[in-house]
């Protein structure tokens, strides 16, 4: 009876180390299309987190910083001073396209067509409001502030003074107050017509220091043009593949593509991985540049 019973559970056990090594098997419960995404996910986040170390590492090991407050204070349809306000509309239309993306996975689960081309466009149209307010934002800095990879107008003062000039290039009238800075203030640059040419260029404002000694602003640290540019580019570039991928996913979801495989839409399930991703790492792009 000990002897049948040990050739069952052998003949058993054997049975089913053939089936564990017959190949075909999904690892980890996920398929191999999950798998995969998840491995190209991991070294992105290493790519974004090299890009934001190499931030933070110039940005503690310099004596001057531009002020975030300053540079990012400005919004449409003439709104001024009024800091971190544009960017928290930014904020909320990918947060929102991410509770959107959840819901097209959960109808790809029941198998509802419908309901999932409905809630990845949903999602499509708030990735394409991120990128139209990115787009404003690097025209205001490029095309008003004057910002670049190279030059950087924004900055911070080492010493108490007034400005010689106010912000048009103009010598303040007599009588007239002059607008004063302290130190940690930021600045800008402003235009002024070249007399020998003129043309209207855009130069440093002249200042007199509290001790009494007159110069001209300098430019702030270059490299906070270029990260920013850089790093929120690549971003933006991530943000745009995502929206170029789900409006495929999307046609092909309405054509009946997915519909023929029966497995809850596995597709918009990795598309909504990537996007998750992307929402994630705008949290900490959104940390450094304009909350430090």
């Amino acid at each position: 009876m000990a002897t049948a019973e040990t050739v069952l559970e052998h003949e058993v056990h054997e049975h089913d180390s053939k089936d564990a090594w017959s190949g075909g098997k999904e690892p980890f419960k996920a398929s191999y299309g999950k798998l995969m995404m998840w491995y190209f996910l991991l070294s992105d986040a290493f790519t974004f987190a090299g890009f934001l170390i190499a931030y933070g590492s110039l940005r503690f090991s310099s004596s001057t910083w531009p002020v975030p407050d300053f540079v990012f204070s400005t919004a449409p349809f003439g709104i001024e001073k009024a800091p971190l306000i544009f960017v928290t509309i930014m904020s909320f239309l990918l947060i929102i396209s991410s509770v959107t993306m959840v819901r097209a996975v959960q109808e790809g689960h029941r198998e509802n067509k419908n309901g999932v081309v409905f809630w990845m466009l949903l999602t499509v149209l708030g990735g394409l409001g991120f990128l139209s307010c990115q787009a404003w934002e690097w025209t205001k800095l490029m095309g008003a502030e004057h910002m670049s990879v190279t030059t950087n107008p924004f900055g911070t003062h080492t010493s108490d003074g007034v400005y010689m000039e106010d912000e048009h290039g103009h010598a303040y009238k007599a009588g007239e107050k002059p607008e004063a800075f302290k130190a940690g203030g930021s600045y800008l640059i402003h235009k002024h017509e070249n007399e020998a040419t003129g043309k209207e260029e855009w130069v440093q404002r002249k200042v007199k220091y509290s001790d009494g000694t007159m110069g001209i602003q300098e430019f702030g640290p270059a490299a906070f043009g270029a990260l920013f540019f850089f790093i929120t580019g690549f971003h933006g570039f991530h943000v745009l593949s995502g929206v170029v991928f789900l409006l495929i996913i999307a046609v092909n979801a309405g054509s009946g593509l997915y519909v023929k495989r029966r497995n809850g839409y596995e597709m918009v399930e990795k598309i909504g991985l990537y996007w998750h991703f992307v929402d994630l790492v705008w949290v900490f792009v959104f940390l450094v540049f304009y909350l430090l």
